[in-house]
């Protein structure tokens, strides 16, 4: 008798991952595929859609591989993709133009003009979705002004999930998880928003087919089928956004607990039944099924700003890491673990992408503030975690005002293989903090949803029995009036900057 597996694909920003799991939840193979990120300009953000459909289909074939299984024990696949790009296609499917990602902050004008004409603010009351570069509408506004063009040969305006269903199926769909999040959808009535579509110049014959989250498609192409090492009729499921899917893969899908994650970005998240709207713009509220609704608030800011340091000031630590054979990481956070909390009076600004909640905001700007020469590069790597950290604070504080305070963290993404990071986290939320074992949490949520859609699983609330927590963290009490204290500081000086870093950013691309 075969054994039951389900695939988690998660189509990110810097890869595509995809990991099998049994049917109690355990990791059997991983495939990860990576990917370039485009920046042709400044404040640009692309990616190249035939780059990412490659990368899914070797993603899978890698996991199956890994996980020495064959294509008649696979029992389904659910997707999970970050929200907020946008690619427009001619009638036959093909690309007209590159992913336009959520990291783009090209249409700022757009956002300006719409939110001065009060348009921005009813958009969101509507939509629950911020008005900010990253929503599909200011692109598309930003696309008929600059590339009409392009605007106007488009058949279609599709999500990279969509593109990549496309090839699979010949099928257009978008999840209402995906649909949410672009500023188009209407959560009440769980379909698009007639004033928002007309206001981005669009007909519903420009978008894909509104469809659940748990809605299935069958059919794959043969030859795609065979690449990626499974059976043609495997169901696979259309799936959600990779936030609403790190909720559920982290089990942190009551009210009471929060879920956060710190990959490529960003961030704070918790459920409730019913969509939730902020009377201050702070949060958005996405979908995870018809009856959850995920609210909370990304940050662009999170592991690429360590990166960035990696990339620019750490070229010792990578050499280090590359006769150890270790991870660089590894060694630049056991640097900043020998420095004190708050790093002897250093605090970091991670805002080198803008930033999206609370503030929504992107033209703010990152800085170090407090340099002194006593600070050697440690310090730099641990002002740099904890500003992170600080960010992903600061959208708790809003996500506490409209859905009540949480006592319980389930963290995931990459920074949660970080022993020292996960404390920091403790520390500054005075709050116990859960690691599962499966530190990639949107996978996980695709392959429970798939679970749940081909009625494998009865409830969403049975994925805490699948979940196995391996690292449990509690706060010092020690470090905790220190971090409230700097990041008091941190506040200030976000709010007393935001003038002259909008000054900077138009400086930018003049």
């Amino acid at each position: 008798m075969n054994s039951t597996y389900f695939i988690g694909v998660d189509v990110g920003t810097t890869s595509t991952k995809a990991i099998v799991f049994s049917a109690s939840g355990a990791s059997k193979g991983v495939g990860n595929q990576g990917y370039p990120l485009l920046t042709p300009h400044p404040s640009w953000a692309e990616q190249e859609p035939e780059a990412i459909f490659t990368a899914v289909i070797a993603a899978v074939r890698d996991a199956v591989n890994h996980a020495q299984i064959v294509a008649s024990e696979v029992t389904a696949v659910g997707f999970s993709a970050a929200t907020h790009s946008l690619i427009a296609v001619d009638p036959k499917g093909y690309p007209l133009t590159h992913s336009i990602i959520w990291a783009d902050n090209r249409s700022t004008l757009q956002v300006k003009r719409l939110k001065d004409s009060g348009k921005g603010h009813e958009l969101y009351q509507r939509t629950g979705a911020p008005t900010h570069p990253t929503s599909l509408v200011t692109k598309l506004l930003w696309m008929q002004e600059h590339d009409p063009e392009t605007f106007s040969k488009a058949a279609k305006f599709v999500s990279l999930k969509e593109y990549v269903l496309h090839q699979l199926f010949d099928e257009y769909v978008v999840d209402y998880s995906i649909a949410s999040a672009t500023g188009l959808f209407n959560p009440e009535k769980l379909d698009w928003d007639e004033e928002a579509l007309a206001i981005a110049g669009l007909k519903r014959s420009q978008l894909s087919q509104l469809v659940p989250t748990t809605h299935i498609l069958r059919g794959l192409k043969p030859r795609y089928a065979e690449a990626m090492g499974l059976a043609i009729d495997t169901p696979v499921v259309v799936g959600a956004n990779d936030g609403a899917l790190a909720n559920l893969g982290v089990g942190a899908i009551t009210q009471e607990q929060i879920a956060i994650t710190i990959g490529t970005s960003a961030a704070v998240r918790t459920v409730a039944h019913k969509p939730l709207i902020d009377p201050k713009e702070r949060t958005f509220c996405y979908a995870l099924t018809e009856n959850y609704w995920v609210i909370g608030g990304p940050s662009n800011n999170g592991g690429i700003v360590l990166r960035w340091l990696r990339d620019q000031f750490c070229q010792a630590e990578v050499v280090q890491a590359r006769q150890l054979g270790v991870d660089p990481y590894e060694l630049m956070i056991q640097s900043a673990a020998t420095i004190s909390a708050g790093a002897e009076g250093l605090i970091f600004l991670p805002f080198l992408s803008g930033e999206r909640a609370p503030y929504w905001n992107a033209s703010a700007r990152g800085s170090f503030f407090g340099l002194g020469l006593h600070h050697q590069r440690s310090h730099l790597i641990r002002a740099v975690l904890e500003g992170v950290l600080f960010s992903v604070y600061s959208i708790y504080l809003a996500l506490q005002n409209l859905a009540g305070s949480a006592q319980l963290i389930r963290a995931s993404g990459g920074f949660a293989r970080s022993k020292v990071w996960r404390q920091m986290m403790a520390d500054l939320f005075q709050a116990e903090v859960l690691v599962p074992e499966v530190y990639e949490g949107s996978s996980f949520g695709a392959a429970v949803l798939a679970m749940y859609a081909i009625n494998f699983m009865k409830n969403l609330e049975e994925v805490q029995q699948l979940i196995r927590i391996t690292y449990r963290h509690q706060p010092n009490t020690r470090h905790a009036s220190t971090y409230h204290e700097l990041f008091e500081i941190y506040e200030r000086l976000y709010q007393n900057t935001v003038e002259e870093a909008a000054h900077l950013a138009a400086y930018q691309v003049k």
